[in-house]
Protein backbone atom coordinates (compact mmCIF):
# COMPACT_ATOMS: atom_id res chain seq x y z
CA UNK A 1 0.00 0.00 0.00
CA UNK A 2 1.27 3.40 -0.67
CA UNK A 3 1.27 6.38 2.05
CA UNK A 4 -0.08 9.50 0.87
CA UNK A 5 3.40 11.59 1.08
CA UNK A 6 4.87 8.53 -1.31
CA UNK A 7 1.77 8.85 -3.41
CA UNK A 8 1.95 12.64 -4.13
CA UNK A 9 5.82 11.79 -4.90
CA UNK A 10 4.76 9.53 -7.66
CA UNK A 11 2.09 11.22 -8.93
CA UNK A 12 5.23 14.26 -9.47
CA UNK A 13 7.40 12.38 -10.86
CA UNK A 14 5.02 11.89 -14.03
CA UNK A 15 2.56 15.03 -14.04
CA UNK A 16 5.80 17.22 -13.10
CA UNK A 17 7.56 16.35 -16.13
CA UNK A 18 5.94 19.59 -17.37
CA UNK A 19 9.35 21.13 -17.71
CA UNK A 20 10.06 23.92 -20.60
CA UNK A 21 12.13 21.04 -21.92
CA UNK A 22 9.77 18.39 -22.17
CA UNK A 23 7.97 18.11 -25.47
CA UNK A 24 6.36 14.40 -26.14
CA UNK A 25 5.76 11.46 -24.82
CA UNK A 26 4.05 10.77 -21.14
CA UNK A 27 3.18 14.33 -18.82
CA UNK A 28 1.17 12.75 -16.68
CA UNK A 29 -0.22 9.39 -15.20
CA UNK A 30 -2.20 9.20 -12.18
CA UNK A 31 -4.27 6.08 -10.12
CA UNK A 32 -7.65 7.71 -11.46
CA UNK A 33 -6.64 6.50 -14.95
CA UNK A 34 -7.38 3.27 -16.37
CA UNK A 35 -5.16 0.58 -16.13
CA UNK A 36 -4.08 -0.88 -19.32
CA UNK A 37 -2.79 0.05 -22.81
CA UNK A 38 -3.32 2.39 -25.32
CA UNK A 39 -2.91 1.44 -29.09
CA UNK A 40 -2.11 4.21 -31.80
CA UNK A 41 -1.16 4.78 -35.21
CA UNK A 42 0.79 7.69 -36.09
CA UNK A 43 -0.19 8.94 -39.47
CA UNK A 44 3.20 9.65 -41.19
CA UNK A 45 4.46 5.76 -39.67
CA UNK A 46 4.79 2.22 -40.67
CA UNK A 47 4.13 1.53 -37.06
CA UNK A 48 1.17 0.65 -34.83
CA UNK A 49 2.11 0.85 -31.48
CA UNK A 50 0.71 -0.40 -27.78
CA UNK A 51 2.18 1.79 -24.58
CA UNK A 52 1.51 1.05 -20.80
CA UNK A 53 -0.22 4.12 -18.89
CA UNK A 54 3.71 4.88 -18.21
CA UNK A 55 4.27 5.45 -22.10
CA UNK A 56 6.55 2.95 -22.49
CA UNK A 57 6.61 0.65 -25.70
CA UNK A 58 5.39 -2.83 -24.79
CA UNK A 59 4.66 -4.30 -28.58
CA UNK A 60 4.23 -2.92 -31.98
CA UNK A 61 3.26 -4.08 -35.36
CA UNK A 62 4.69 -3.05 -38.21
CA UNK A 63 2.85 -2.92 -42.30
CA UNK A 64 3.90 -2.03 -45.69
CA UNK A 65 1.10 0.80 -45.57
CA UNK A 66 0.73 4.08 -43.61
CA UNK A 67 -2.73 3.99 -41.44
CA UNK A 68 -5.65 4.51 -43.81
CA UNK A 69 -6.90 5.18 -41.30
CA UNK A 70 -8.26 3.19 -38.13
CA UNK A 71 -6.74 0.19 -36.41
CA UNK A 72 -8.33 -2.01 -33.89
CA UNK A 73 -6.91 -4.90 -31.53
CA UNK A 74 -9.35 -7.49 -31.92
CA UNK A 75 -10.12 -10.25 -28.76
CA UNK A 76 -7.77 -12.83 -30.37
CA UNK A 77 -4.95 -10.63 -30.00
CA UNK A 78 -4.58 -9.95 -33.99
CA UNK A 79 -5.05 -6.20 -35.71
CA UNK A 80 -7.33 -5.39 -38.35
CA UNK A 81 -5.51 -2.54 -40.09
CA UNK A 82 -6.34 -0.42 -42.42
CA UNK A 83 -3.82 1.08 -45.21
CA UNK A 84 -3.40 3.97 -47.45
CA UNK A 85 -2.19 3.87 -51.20
CA UNK A 86 -3.90 7.34 -51.66
CA UNK A 87 -3.79 10.43 -49.46
CA UNK A 88 -7.46 11.51 -50.51
CA UNK A 89 -9.81 12.50 -48.00
CA UNK A 90 -8.87 9.63 -45.40
CA UNK A 91 -8.38 7.12 -48.55
CA UNK A 92 -7.10 3.84 -47.66
CA UNK A 93 -7.79 0.99 -50.23
CA UNK A 94 -6.41 -1.93 -48.11
CA UNK A 95 -7.60 -3.60 -44.88
CA UNK A 96 -5.18 -6.53 -43.57
CA UNK A 97 -5.25 -8.57 -40.65
CA UNK A 98 -1.83 -8.86 -38.68
CA UNK A 99 -0.38 -11.67 -36.19
CA UNK A 100 0.94 -10.75 -33.11
CA UNK A 101 4.40 -10.43 -34.71
CA UNK A 102 3.02 -8.41 -37.48
CA UNK A 103 2.34 -11.29 -40.48
CA UNK A 104 -0.45 -11.19 -42.80
CA UNK A 105 -2.83 -13.49 -41.99
CA UNK A 106 -5.17 -11.74 -44.60
CA UNK A 107 -5.62 -8.38 -46.97
CA UNK A 108 -8.25 -6.99 -49.14
CA UNK A 109 -8.10 -4.43 -51.64
CA UNK A 110 -11.15 -1.95 -52.28
CA UNK A 111 -8.99 0.51 -54.58
CA UNK A 112 -11.26 0.83 -57.44
CA UNK A 113 -10.79 4.42 -58.98
CA UNK A 114 -14.79 4.97 -57.94
CA UNK A 115 -14.85 3.09 -55.66
CA UNK A 116 -12.31 3.35 -52.67
CA UNK A 117 -12.33 2.20 -48.99
CA UNK A 118 -11.86 5.26 -46.44
CA UNK A 119 -11.34 6.01 -42.78
CA UNK A 120 -12.38 3.32 -40.84
CA UNK A 121 -14.02 0.17 -40.59
CA UNK A 122 -15.68 -1.96 -37.91
CA UNK A 123 -15.40 -5.83 -37.23
CA UNK A 124 -18.82 -7.55 -36.82
CA UNK A 125 -19.57 -10.37 -34.34
CA UNK A 126 -20.23 -13.13 -36.97
CA UNK A 127 -16.35 -11.93 -38.64
CA UNK A 128 -17.53 -9.50 -41.22
CA UNK A 129 -16.19 -6.29 -42.17
CA UNK A 130 -17.82 -3.55 -42.82
CA UNK A 131 -16.24 -0.74 -45.00
CA UNK A 132 -16.87 2.95 -45.84
CA UNK A 133 -16.47 2.87 -49.94
CA UNK A 134 -16.70 5.65 -52.10
CA UNK A 135 -19.57 5.90 -54.77
CA UNK A 136 -19.08 7.88 -57.71
CA UNK A 137 -21.93 8.90 -59.31
CA UNK A 138 -21.35 10.55 -63.17
CA UNK A 139 -22.64 14.31 -64.35
CA UNK A 140 -25.74 12.49 -66.09
CA UNK A 141 -26.69 10.97 -62.91
CA UNK A 142 -25.86 14.08 -60.06
CA UNK A 143 -28.29 15.60 -62.65
CA UNK A 144 -30.95 13.15 -62.72
CA UNK A 145 -30.98 13.16 -59.38
CA UNK A 146 -32.11 17.16 -59.47
CA UNK A 147 -28.61 18.61 -58.37
CA UNK A 148 -29.00 22.68 -58.81
CA UNK A 149 -25.00 22.30 -59.08
CA UNK A 150 -22.73 21.38 -62.14
CA UNK A 151 -20.97 19.14 -60.85
CA UNK A 152 -19.17 16.84 -63.77
CA UNK A 153 -19.14 13.98 -60.67
CA UNK A 154 -19.58 13.30 -57.37
CA UNK A 155 -19.16 10.88 -54.81
CA UNK A 156 -21.74 9.76 -53.02
CA UNK A 157 -21.14 7.04 -49.99
CA UNK A 158 -21.67 3.31 -49.29
CA UNK A 159 -21.78 0.96 -46.46
CA UNK A 160 -20.37 -2.51 -48.01
CA UNK A 161 -20.25 -5.71 -45.37
CA UNK A 162 -17.41 -8.19 -46.61
CA UNK A 163 -17.04 -12.02 -45.66
CA UNK A 164 -12.94 -12.08 -45.41
CA UNK A 165 -11.60 -15.58 -47.37
CA UNK A 166 -8.80 -16.10 -44.40
CA UNK A 167 -7.68 -19.04 -46.61
CA UNK A 168 -7.51 -17.52 -50.23
CA UNK A 169 -7.32 -14.07 -49.19
CA UNK A 170 -10.19 -11.94 -50.83
CA UNK A 171 -13.37 -11.37 -49.80
CA UNK A 172 -16.89 -11.72 -50.86
CA UNK A 173 -19.65 -8.87 -50.34
CA UNK A 174 -22.66 -10.06 -48.46
CA UNK A 175 -24.73 -6.34 -48.14
CA UNK A 176 -24.63 -2.97 -48.96
CA UNK A 177 -26.16 -0.08 -48.44
CA UNK A 178 -26.08 3.20 -50.69
CA UNK A 179 -26.87 6.91 -49.97
CA UNK A 180 -27.86 7.42 -53.41
CA UNK A 181 -30.75 5.07 -52.91
CA UNK A 182 -32.58 7.20 -50.41
CA UNK A 183 -32.17 11.06 -52.28
CA UNK A 184 -34.83 13.84 -51.93
CA UNK A 185 -34.77 17.05 -53.44
CA UNK A 186 -36.87 20.36 -53.90
CA UNK A 187 -35.17 22.10 -57.41
CA UNK A 188 -36.84 20.56 -60.20
CA UNK A 189 -40.16 18.43 -59.98
CA UNK A 190 -39.21 16.80 -63.20
CA UNK A 191 -36.21 14.38 -61.62
CA UNK A 192 -35.94 12.21 -59.68
CA UNK A 193 -36.68 12.00 -56.31
CA UNK A 194 -38.79 15.43 -55.73
CA UNK A 195 -40.47 15.99 -52.91
CA UNK A 196 -40.55 18.62 -49.38
CA UNK A 197 -37.18 18.14 -47.62
CA UNK A 198 -38.99 19.18 -44.50
CA UNK A 199 -41.34 16.51 -44.95
CA UNK A 200 -38.91 13.39 -45.36
CA UNK A 201 -36.55 13.43 -42.94
CA UNK A 202 -35.38 9.94 -43.55
CA UNK A 203 -33.81 10.77 -46.87
CA UNK A 204 -30.97 13.08 -48.23
CA UNK A 205 -31.54 16.45 -49.57
CA UNK A 206 -28.71 15.94 -52.92
CA UNK A 207 -28.71 19.66 -52.79
CA UNK A 208 -27.44 20.25 -49.29
CA UNK A 209 -24.12 21.52 -49.11
CA UNK A 210 -23.25 20.53 -52.43
CA UNK A 211 -21.31 23.29 -53.85
CA UNK A 212 -19.48 21.07 -56.70
CA UNK A 213 -17.05 19.48 -54.39
CA UNK A 214 -16.67 15.65 -55.65
CA UNK A 215 -16.29 14.79 -51.60
CA UNK A 216 -19.97 15.55 -51.09
CA UNK A 217 -20.67 13.47 -47.66
CA UNK A 218 -17.44 12.43 -46.28
CA UNK A 219 -18.10 9.60 -43.95
CA UNK A 220 -15.87 9.36 -41.36
CA UNK A 221 -16.63 6.46 -38.99
CA UNK A 222 -18.83 2.98 -38.51
CA UNK A 223 -20.08 1.33 -36.21
CA UNK A 224 -22.68 -1.18 -35.57
CA UNK A 225 -24.99 -1.93 -32.68
CA UNK A 226 -25.73 -5.82 -32.00
CA UNK A 227 -28.72 -5.77 -30.18
CA UNK A 228 -30.51 -3.41 -32.53
CA UNK A 229 -29.32 -4.54 -35.41
CA UNK A 230 -28.02 -0.98 -36.92
CA UNK A 231 -25.30 0.91 -38.05
CA UNK A 232 -23.87 4.46 -37.32
CA UNK A 233 -22.09 6.55 -39.78
CA UNK A 234 -20.40 9.82 -38.80
CA UNK A 235 -21.22 12.00 -41.76
CA UNK A 236 -18.41 15.10 -41.34
CA UNK A 237 -19.69 17.39 -44.07
CA UNK A 238 -23.15 16.95 -42.88
CA UNK A 239 -22.26 17.67 -39.23
CA UNK A 240 -24.62 14.86 -38.59
CA UNK A 241 -25.03 11.05 -37.81
CA UNK A 242 -27.12 8.62 -39.25
CA UNK A 243 -28.93 5.31 -38.09
CA UNK A 244 -29.76 2.54 -40.58
CA UNK A 245 -31.07 -0.31 -40.69
CA UNK A 246 -28.43 -3.26 -40.83
CA UNK A 247 -31.64 -6.06 -40.88
CA UNK A 248 -32.47 -5.40 -44.56
CA UNK A 249 -32.03 -7.48 -47.14
CA UNK A 250 -30.22 -6.17 -50.83
CA UNK A 251 -33.48 -5.53 -52.09
CA UNK A 252 -34.88 -3.93 -48.96
CA UNK A 253 -31.53 -1.60 -48.14
CA UNK A 254 -32.27 0.09 -51.43
CA UNK A 255 -35.58 1.18 -50.80
CA UNK A 256 -37.88 2.43 -48.17
CA UNK A 257 -39.46 -0.83 -46.97
CA UNK A 258 -38.65 -3.82 -45.24
CA UNK A 259 -36.09 -4.77 -42.24
CA UNK A 260 -37.12 -5.20 -38.92
CA UNK A 261 -38.15 -1.65 -38.53
CA UNK A 262 -40.21 -1.42 -41.64
CA UNK A 263 -38.23 1.70 -43.47
CA UNK A 264 -35.53 -0.74 -45.35
CA UNK A 265 -32.18 1.79 -46.03
CA UNK A 266 -34.27 4.58 -45.15
CA UNK A 267 -32.49 7.05 -42.24
CA UNK A 268 -34.21 5.41 -39.24
CA UNK A 269 -32.68 8.90 -36.86
CA UNK A 270 -30.11 11.12 -37.10
CA UNK A 271 -28.98 14.43 -35.30
CA UNK A 272 -26.55 16.97 -35.30
CA UNK A 273 -27.84 19.41 -38.23
CA UNK A 274 -31.75 19.79 -38.57
CA UNK A 275 -30.63 22.05 -41.37
CA UNK A 276 -29.90 19.07 -43.34
CA UNK A 277 -33.58 18.23 -43.70
CA UNK A 278 -34.91 21.65 -43.27
CA UNK A 279 -35.76 21.98 -39.84
CA UNK A 280 -34.11 24.43 -37.67
CA UNK A 281 -31.42 27.27 -38.58
CA UNK A 282 -28.32 27.45 -37.47
CA UNK A 283 -28.52 27.94 -33.72
CA UNK A 284 -30.28 24.39 -33.88
CA UNK A 285 -26.81 22.69 -35.12
CA UNK A 286 -25.49 20.69 -32.16
CA UNK A 287 -22.14 18.85 -34.37
CA UNK A 288 -19.40 20.63 -35.93
CA UNK A 289 -17.43 18.45 -38.63
CA UNK A 290 -17.67 15.58 -35.92
CA UNK A 291 -15.61 12.38 -36.07
CA UNK A 292 -15.67 9.10 -34.04
CA UNK A 293 -19.39 8.81 -33.50
CA UNK A 294 -19.92 5.50 -32.17
CA UNK A 295 -22.32 3.77 -29.45
CA UNK A 296 -20.78 3.28 -25.76
CA UNK A 297 -20.61 -0.51 -25.43
CA UNK A 298 -22.25 -2.77 -23.33
CA UNK A 299 -21.24 -2.76 -19.76
CA UNK A 300 -20.00 0.68 -19.49
CA UNK A 301 -21.14 3.86 -18.31
CA UNK A 302 -23.62 5.19 -20.34
CA UNK A 303 -23.70 2.45 -22.25
CA UNK A 304 -26.08 2.90 -25.00
CA UNK A 305 -25.99 6.33 -25.56
CA UNK A 306 -23.70 7.95 -28.54
CA UNK A 307 -20.02 9.49 -27.90
CA UNK A 308 -18.41 11.79 -30.52
CA UNK A 309 -15.37 14.05 -30.89
CA UNK A 310 -17.03 17.77 -31.84
CA UNK A 311 -13.88 19.36 -33.79
CA UNK A 312 -14.74 22.80 -35.00
CA UNK A 313 -17.64 23.99 -32.02
CA UNK A 314 -16.74 27.37 -32.02
CA UNK A 315 -17.98 30.49 -34.29
CA UNK A 316 -15.24 32.77 -33.04
CA UNK A 317 -13.07 30.66 -31.26
CA UNK A 318 -11.39 27.49 -32.41
CA UNK A 319 -12.17 24.28 -30.32
CA UNK A 320 -13.41 21.31 -29.94
CA UNK A 321 -16.14 19.29 -27.59
CA UNK A 322 -16.46 15.27 -26.46
CA UNK A 323 -19.95 14.87 -26.41
CA UNK A 324 -22.16 12.12 -25.13
CA UNK A 325 -25.76 11.62 -26.84
CA UNK A 326 -29.04 9.90 -25.51
CA UNK A 327 -30.80 8.63 -27.37
CA UNK A 328 -34.87 8.49 -27.64
CA UNK A 329 -34.83 4.88 -28.40
CA UNK A 330 -37.08 2.30 -27.24
CA UNK A 331 -35.93 -1.18 -25.88
CA UNK A 332 -36.56 -2.40 -29.58
CA UNK A 333 -34.34 -0.03 -31.09
CA UNK A 334 -37.04 2.27 -32.31
CA UNK A 335 -36.60 5.93 -32.27
CA UNK A 336 -39.16 8.94 -30.61
CA UNK A 337 -39.94 10.96 -33.93
CA UNK A 338 -43.04 13.62 -33.60
CA UNK A 339 -42.08 15.58 -36.26
CA UNK A 340 -39.67 18.96 -36.77
CA UNK A 341 -36.13 17.79 -35.67
CA UNK A 342 -35.22 14.56 -34.63
CA UNK A 343 -34.78 14.60 -30.32
CA UNK A 344 -32.61 15.44 -27.71
CA UNK A 345 -32.50 19.08 -27.61
CA UNK A 346 -29.40 18.88 -26.30
CA UNK A 347 -25.98 16.98 -24.99
CA UNK A 348 -26.64 14.47 -21.99
CA UNK A 349 -22.25 14.95 -21.17
CA UNK A 350 -20.05 17.40 -22.00
CA UNK A 351 -16.03 17.68 -22.27
CA UNK A 352 -14.64 21.19 -23.12
CA UNK A 353 -11.24 22.51 -21.75
CA UNK A 354 -11.93 24.83 -19.19
CA UNK A 355 -10.43 27.85 -21.67
CA UNK A 356 -11.64 26.43 -25.11
CA UNK A 357 -9.36 27.07 -26.95
CA UNK A 358 -6.56 24.95 -25.58
CA UNK A 359 -8.69 22.26 -26.45
CA UNK A 360 -9.12 21.88 -30.46
CA UNK A 361 -8.52 19.99 -33.70
CA UNK A 362 -10.29 20.64 -37.14
CA UNK A 363 -9.83 17.11 -38.32
CA UNK A 364 -10.08 13.90 -37.56
CA UNK A 365 -9.49 12.84 -34.08
CA UNK A 366 -11.93 10.61 -31.21
CA UNK A 367 -13.13 9.71 -27.58
CA UNK A 368 -14.19 6.74 -25.56
CA UNK A 369 -15.84 5.65 -22.52
CA UNK A 370 -13.47 3.69 -20.30
CA UNK A 371 -14.48 0.76 -17.60
CA UNK A 372 -13.81 3.16 -14.66
CA UNK A 373 -16.05 5.68 -16.02
CA UNK A 374 -13.20 8.12 -17.40
CA UNK A 375 -13.33 9.27 -21.15
CA UNK A 376 -10.02 8.68 -23.22
CA UNK A 377 -9.36 11.77 -25.51
CA UNK A 378 -7.25 11.73 -28.91
CA UNK A 379 -6.97 15.84 -29.99
CA UNK A 380 -5.69 14.22 -33.70
CA UNK A 381 -3.62 17.26 -34.67
CA UNK A 382 -0.75 17.33 -32.70
CA UNK A 383 -1.05 13.58 -31.55
CA UNK A 384 -2.26 14.62 -27.87
CA UNK A 385 -4.27 11.62 -25.75
CA UNK A 386 -5.61 12.41 -22.78
CA UNK A 387 -8.04 10.57 -19.99
CA UNK A 388 -10.24 12.83 -17.99
CA UNK A 389 -12.55 11.48 -15.45
CA UNK A 390 -16.32 12.51 -15.30
CA UNK A 391 -15.58 15.74 -13.98
CA UNK A 392 -13.21 16.61 -16.63
CA UNK A 393 -10.03 16.54 -14.83
CA UNK A 394 -7.21 15.15 -16.43
CA UNK A 395 -6.24 11.92 -15.13
CA UNK A 396 -3.17 10.76 -17.94
CA UNK A 397 -2.21 12.22 -20.99
CA UNK A 398 0.57 11.38 -23.34
CA UNK A 399 1.67 12.95 -27.15
CA UNK A 400 2.78 10.87 -29.94
CA UNK A 401 6.53 10.99 -30.08
CA UNK A 402 6.58 9.65 -34.39
CA UNK A 403 6.61 11.90 -37.15
CA UNK A 404 7.35 10.91 -40.77
CA UNK A 405 11.06 10.45 -39.68
CA UNK A 406 10.44 8.13 -36.99
CA UNK A 407 10.06 8.30 -33.30
CA UNK A 408 12.00 12.17 -31.89
CA UNK A 409 14.25 13.20 -29.38
CA UNK A 410 12.57 14.47 -26.44
CA UNK A 411 12.74 18.27 -26.64
CA UNK A 412 12.05 18.28 -30.16
CA UNK A 413 9.08 20.64 -30.91
CA UNK A 414 6.71 17.97 -32.59
CA UNK A 415 5.52 18.25 -36.14
CA UNK A 416 3.69 15.93 -38.40
CA UNK A 417 2.50 13.86 -35.65
CA UNK A 418 -1.36 13.63 -36.26
CA UNK A 419 -3.20 10.42 -34.89
CA UNK A 420 -6.50 9.97 -36.38
CA UNK A 421 -7.97 7.85 -32.95
CA UNK A 422 -6.18 6.21 -30.21
CA UNK A 423 -8.00 3.50 -27.70
CA UNK A 424 -7.52 1.75 -24.32
CA UNK A 425 -7.56 -1.52 -23.68
CA UNK A 426 -7.78 -2.64 -20.25
CA UNK A 427 -4.99 -5.20 -18.65
CA UNK A 428 -7.76 -7.84 -18.55
CA UNK A 429 -8.55 -7.49 -22.15
CA UNK A 430 -8.98 -10.70 -23.69
CA UNK A 431 -6.43 -9.92 -26.93
CA UNK A 432 -3.84 -8.98 -24.65
CA UNK A 433 -4.08 -12.52 -22.73
CA UNK A 434 -0.66 -14.82 -23.09
CA UNK A 435 0.80 -11.97 -24.28
CA UNK A 436 3.97 -10.59 -23.70
CA UNK A 437 3.69 -7.03 -22.64
CA UNK A 438 7.72 -6.24 -20.75
CA UNK A 439 8.17 -2.78 -21.14
CA UNK A 440 10.69 -2.24 -23.72
CA UNK A 441 11.36 1.59 -23.34
CA UNK A 442 10.15 5.14 -24.40
CA UNK A 443 9.24 4.96 -27.45
CA UNK A 444 10.81 8.86 -28.12
CA UNK A 445 14.82 8.90 -27.17
CA UNK A 446 15.70 11.08 -24.14
CA UNK A 447 13.40 10.53 -21.92
CA UNK A 448 15.17 9.45 -18.53
CA UNK A 449 12.17 10.49 -15.92
CA UNK A 450 10.41 7.46 -14.02
CA UNK A 451 6.84 6.66 -13.49
CA UNK A 452 4.94 4.50 -11.59
CA UNK A 453 2.44 1.95 -12.98
CA UNK A 454 -0.97 1.66 -10.69
CA UNK A 455 -3.24 -1.09 -10.82
CA UNK A 456 -6.83 -0.98 -11.43
CA UNK A 457 -7.63 -3.59 -8.64
CA UNK A 458 -7.45 -1.54 -5.68
CA UNK A 459 -7.58 2.53 -5.53
CA UNK A 460 -6.17 4.38 -1.95
CA UNK A 461 -6.90 7.45 -0.35
CA UNK A 462 -5.73 8.43 3.42
CA UNK A 463 -8.95 9.20 5.94
CA UNK A 464 -7.13 11.10 9.18
CA UNK A 465 -3.67 9.72 8.70
CA UNK A 466 -4.77 5.85 7.70
CA UNK A 467 -4.58 3.98 4.73
CA UNK A 468 -7.73 2.65 3.40
CA UNK A 469 -8.52 0.29 0.13
CA UNK A 470 -11.51 0.14 -1.46
CA UNK A 471 -11.97 -2.64 -3.85
CA UNK A 472 -13.20 -3.94 -6.30
CA UNK A 473 -13.21 -0.65 -8.28
CA UNK A 474 -15.10 -1.18 -11.03
CA UNK A 475 -17.51 -3.18 -8.99
CA UNK A 476 -20.56 -5.24 -9.45
CA UNK A 477 -22.68 -6.00 -6.36
CA UNK A 478 -20.68 -5.31 -3.19
CA UNK A 479 -17.59 -2.03 -2.66
CA UNK A 480 -15.46 -3.57 0.23
CA UNK A 481 -13.62 -0.44 2.19
CA UNK A 482 -10.77 -1.46 4.86
CA UNK A 483 -9.22 1.30 6.82
CA UNK A 484 -9.34 1.74 10.79
CA UNK A 485 -10.97 4.59 13.33
CA UNK A 486 -14.39 3.41 11.71
CA UNK A 487 -16.98 4.33 14.17
CA UNK A 488 -20.10 3.26 14.22
CA UNK A 489 -21.36 6.86 14.01
CA UNK A 490 -19.36 7.07 11.07
CA UNK A 491 -21.34 8.74 8.23
CA UNK A 492 -21.54 6.99 4.99
CA UNK A 493 -22.73 9.38 2.15
CA UNK A 494 -23.29 8.18 -1.76
CA UNK A 495 -23.75 10.47 -4.54
CA UNK A 496 -24.23 10.52 -8.29
CA UNK A 497 -22.35 12.04 -10.70
CA UNK A 498 -25.08 14.81 -10.93
CA UNK A 499 -24.48 15.24 -7.22
CA UNK A 500 -27.82 13.28 -5.95
CA UNK A 501 -27.72 11.60 -2.93
CA UNK A 502 -28.71 7.79 -3.10
CA UNK A 503 -29.09 5.50 -0.04
CA UNK A 504 -27.89 1.90 -0.84
CA UNK A 505 -27.61 -0.20 1.66
CA UNK A 506 -24.19 0.39 3.84
CA UNK A 507 -22.77 -1.92 7.17
CA UNK A 508 -20.01 -0.83 8.85
CA UNK A 509 -18.85 -3.93 10.00
CA UNK A 510 -16.28 -3.10 12.43
CA UNK A 511 -13.71 -0.14 12.92
CA UNK A 512 -11.83 -1.80 9.77
CA UNK A 513 -14.10 -2.78 7.67
CA UNK A 514 -17.49 -1.16 5.53
CA UNK A 515 -19.54 -2.84 2.89
CA UNK A 516 -21.62 -1.36 0.25
CA UNK A 517 -24.65 -2.77 -1.38
CA UNK A 518 -23.99 -1.59 -4.98
CA UNK A 519 -26.31 -4.47 -6.70
CA UNK A 520 -29.40 -2.40 -6.95
CA UNK A 521 -27.45 0.33 -8.81
CA UNK A 522 -27.32 0.85 -12.47
CA UNK A 523 -23.78 1.05 -14.16
CA UNK A 524 -22.09 4.46 -13.75
CA UNK A 525 -19.84 6.61 -11.87
CA UNK A 526 -21.05 7.40 -7.90
CA UNK A 527 -18.96 9.13 -5.33
CA UNK A 528 -18.90 7.78 -1.74
CA UNK A 529 -18.07 10.46 1.15
CA UNK A 530 -16.63 9.04 4.34
CA UNK A 531 -16.48 11.10 7.74
CA UNK A 532 -15.70 9.78 10.72
CA UNK A 533 -16.30 13.24 12.60
CA UNK A 534 -12.35 14.35 12.33
CA UNK A 535 -11.92 13.87 8.67
CA UNK A 536 -13.48 13.15 5.76
CA UNK A 537 -12.86 11.93 2.04
CA UNK A 538 -14.68 11.24 -1.16
CA UNK A 539 -13.76 8.68 -3.35
CA UNK A 540 -14.74 7.38 -6.89
CA UNK A 541 -16.67 4.22 -7.39
CA UNK A 542 -17.39 3.11 -10.92
CA UNK A 543 -20.17 0.18 -10.98
CA UNK A 544 -19.97 -2.04 -13.73
CA UNK A 545 -22.42 -5.44 -13.97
Amino acid sequence: MIKKGILFLAISLCSGMTSAQQTIGLFMNTPEALDGYTLFGPQNSYNTYLINNCGEKVHSWTSQYLPGLSSYLLEDGTLVRTGRVTGMGGGSGIVEILDWNSNVIWSHSVSATHGRQHHDVEMLPNGNILLIVWDERTQMEVDQAGSSTSNASINSEQIVEIQPDLINGGATVVWEWKAWDHLVQDADNLKDDFGVIADSPERIDINFLNHGSTDWLHINGVDYNAEFDQIIVSVHNFSEFWIIDHSTSLADASGSTGGTYGQGGDILYRWGNPQAYDQGGFMDQKLHLQHHTHWIPSGLPDAGKIILFNNQVGSTTDYSTVNIVELPVDPNGFYTYTGGSFGPADFDWTYQAAVPSDFFSNIISGAERLENGNTLICEGVGGRFFEVDPIGTTVWEYINPVNDLGPMAQNTVPSSNNVFRCSRYSSNYAGLTGQTLTPQGYIESGSTFTCDLYPSTASLELLEGNEIQFFPNPSSDQLTILGANFKKDTDIKVFTLLGERISPPVFIVNEEEILIDLSKLKNSVYFVKIDNGLNSNTIKVTVNK
